[in-house]
């Protein structure tokens, strides 16, 4: 492996200039000129946008400009020890000893490695003391070499110095005031834009405050090089979590619940010891902030220690895949709702005639240009031809975001696989799935098969010379060839008639049994408020209205989904007002926001209360939310918007009845409740399981940005 720094690339005492910009100008020349960039120009520029999202000076008078760039060919360090000083934002004043830490754009994991062992040697006193007694060039590329060596000496606090490495403290846990360890153990998150420097600085600085203070902390690095995620009977019994982030934590949802300290990189490095002591009495404060989310199953098995099981990894996958899908879900679907409202049928209406098989709405706007409608498109006036032109203006758009739907299904379970490398064979395989009509079915099969394919293409072990293609060519190429060509070759037609027939089998219960498709969806809707058997109901639902002519079959059975999917929260609402002496404060507080979330269509309005006692809640939303699907489906209700609930009564039919059916299934629904907590009670008082320590174990339903449940 070629070396980082030569004694080209280090000026001594320098005098670089009066400002960053100067300096980094100036070491990005040195870089050039040692052959190891294509321009000294493009490769400051791309430091100074780097250093323009957040200042890289450090107390201690250190500064390490860095970045990922397409002018560099060959991993760098640039070294410039200042006389004078030139400031780079650190909180104690300008800086004397500058890195630039020059990384190519699709740079290997070895460079990558040693870089990131550059920047946490930075935080070690005798290391920066001794670059800044260095004599001579020659002296500064022996000290760096020597920390940046593949077998360095070890980091602080026993952190392994590689990409993603764990940071842990080491020794035992010192007992606590409360005899438990769990409120001196913590658990955090590191990641800055590049992943490169600040990333494993800030790792290694609360390591190194933790071991002072006598605090187990176990720190993951989110890093260019991936990360080892932490071990999950470690985060379950953490106290609280710190995220030292400057970018958005991977798999969040694994510390859901926690007590959360939350700042960026920065003052991580800069006030470690302040951050752990926020996060210890964050985990002793039963009002602390907390991560957004519900702590489910994966919590209570990760209190064992054992790492999830398939049936929990799948589950992570296919969650994750439908929680990215809910955006195009929404947008497109209420874009084409107001287009139905704005353009009526003559604008979302399918026009076989249209020219290349385009959409009678794309077709409508084309040729009726509001620069045109003075004299009103066919014949209307101009505010029936603006209103006209705007409805196929909202359907063009929605349907185009309906578009990806499958495609982000199964580019984000790929992701969930093998992170970011499944993306691209995901959504390929995706939009072939499509285009063989295999829908949704094809999306998760595929996006499984590209989440494999890439994860077991990124662990080959090539050569020095194709690390660099492996992420941006190999991967790509290799996966969506086996994806999308086992699609092609032997998936697609089986799986498009599954889907054929599935979708047969319930859009044929319409009319005579309409009774039992709604049964089935209303139970589907409510059996795990969000979980993988309310989506399959969902998406079917919101695919089925996806297509550019949905029948009335598939209207209806979109209203379906939405009333039964409003149930829940409405009929814990109105069991918690009628019967509030059955519930804790917590829970009547619950309740009261109950109500607009489950007339919002936000399922896990009642997630709380399934958690605190599941065995009576579960079972009477099932019987609510099947009471409300079989009375829409019975009244003719049809829906053309995915989400909204009370707010998209312009896109539905017979909406009076449809607030009927919803209202009776939250009576039946919080009449089962009311009499099973009823049941075996003493003086209508709930039990110690549904106390407020079972409430706060929940996330509040709020969080859920556009309901998860969709």
């Amino acid at each position: 492996m070629s070396t980082l720094i030569t004694t080209d690339l280090v000026a001594l005492d320098a005098d670089l200039g009066t400002d960053k910009a100067a300096v980094v100008h100036r070491l990005a020349a040195l870089v050039a000129g040692a052959g190891r960039a294509t321009g000294a120009d493009a490769l400051a520029q791309d430091a100074l946008a780097r250093e323009a999202k957040a200042p890289t000076g450090l107390a201690g008078g250190i500064a390490i400009p860095h970045c990922r760039s397409a002018a560099v060919t060959q991993a760098s360090l640039a070294f410039a020890r200042l006389a004078p000083r030139v400031d780079f934002g650190a909180p104690d004043g300008p800086a004397d000893l500058v890195f630039l830490i020059a990384a190519p754009e699709h740079g290997d994991a070895d460079h990558l490695t040693l870089l990131t062992a550059l920047a946490r040697a930075l935080v070690r006193p005798e290391f920066v003391a001794s670059l800044r007694a260095a004599r001579t060039a020659a002296e500064v590329v022996g000290l760096v070499e020597e920390v940046v060596s593949p077998t360095p000496a070890p980091a602080v606090a026993g952190a392994g110095t590689g990409a993603g490495a764990t940071a842990t403290t080491s020794g035992a846990t010192p007992p606590t005031a409360t005899g438990t360890s769990s409120a001196r153990s913590l658990v955090a998150v590191s990641a800055c834009p590049t992943g490169i420097a600040h990333t494993y600085m800030a790792a290694d600085k609360l390591a190194a405050a933790a071991k002072e203070m006598g605090v187990d902390l176990q720190v993951e690095t989110q890093g260019s090089s991936g990360s080892t995620p932490l071990d999950p009977g470690v985060i379950s019994r953490a106290g609280a979590v710190i995220f030292a982030v400057d970018v958005g934590v991977r798999d969040r949802d694994r510390f859901a619940g926690k007590p959360l300290v939350q700042s960026g990189t920065k003052r991580a490095m800069n006030e470690p010891e302040v951050m752990i002591r926020e996060a210890l009495a964050a985990a002793d404060d039963p009002d602390a902030r907390r991560v957004p989310g519900a702590a489910g199953d994966g919590g209570r098995s990760a209190d064992t220690g054992d790492r999830p099981g398939t049936g929990s990894e799948v589950r992570r996958w296919l969650l994750t895949g439908v929680s990215y899908m809910i955006p195009f879900v929404a947008a497109g679907g209420l874009l084409i709702a107001l287009g139905f409202l704005l353009g009526g049928y003559r604008i979302v209406t399918g026009n076989p005639a249209s020219a290349a098989g385009q959409s009678y709405a794309l077709s409508w706007a084309l040729d009726n240009s509001f620069l045109d409608l003075p004299g009103g498109a066919e014949g209307e006036g101009l505010y029936d031809g603006f209103r006209g032109y705007l409805g196929a203006l909202c359907t063009v758009l929605g349907q185009a975001a309906f578009g990806f739907l499958v495609p982000a299904l199964a580019g984000y379970i790929a992701y969930a696989i093998a992170d970011r490398p499944g993306i691209v064979p995901g959504f390929v395989v995706g939009a072939v799935s499509v285009t063989m009509g295999a829908g949704f079915l094809g999306g998760v099969v595929g996006g499984i098969i590209a989440g494999f394919a890439a994860r077991w293409i990124a662990g080959w072990a090539l050569p020095a010379f194709a690390r660099g293609l492996q992420p941006v060519v190999i991967i790509p190429l290799l996966a969506t060839l086996i994806s999308s060509g086992l699609m092609v070759a032997l998936l697609g037609q089986p799986l498009a008639a599954a889907l054929t027939g599935l979708g047969n089998f319930l859009t044929g219960l319409t009319g005579g049994s309409i009774v039992l498709l709604g049964v089935i969806l209303g139970l589907m809707m409510c059996f795990d408020l969000g979980g993988p058997v309310n989506k399959a109901a969902y998406v079917f639902a919101t695919t089925g209205i996806g297509v550019a002519e949905p029948s009335p079959a598939n209207l209806q059975i979109m209203a379906m989904v939405m009333g039964a999917g409003m149930v829940p929260p409405l009929a814990m609402a109105l069991s918690t007002a009628v019967r509030s002496r059955l519930y804790t404060p917590a829970e009547r507080d619950q309740g009261k926001a109950a109500w607009l979330l489950g007339a919002s269509f936000i399922s896990e309005g009642a997630i709380p209360f399934a958690a605190a006692d599941p065995l009576r809640v579960i079972p009477s939303m099932m019987l609510g939310g099947a009471t409300t699907g079989a009375l829409v489906g019975v009244f003719g209700t049809e829906l053309r918007a995915p989400h909204g609930g009370v707010f998209v009564f312009f896109a539905m039919t017979q909406a009076v009845l449809f607030v009927v059916a919803v209202l009776i299934g939250a009576i039946v629904g919080g009449l089962a409740v009311t009499v099973a907590k009823s049941i075996g009670r003493q003086n209508g008082t709930t039990p110690g399981a549904a106390s407020e320590a079972a409430m706060s174990g929940a996330a509040a339903p709020g969080g859920a940005a556009v309901r998860a449940s969709s």
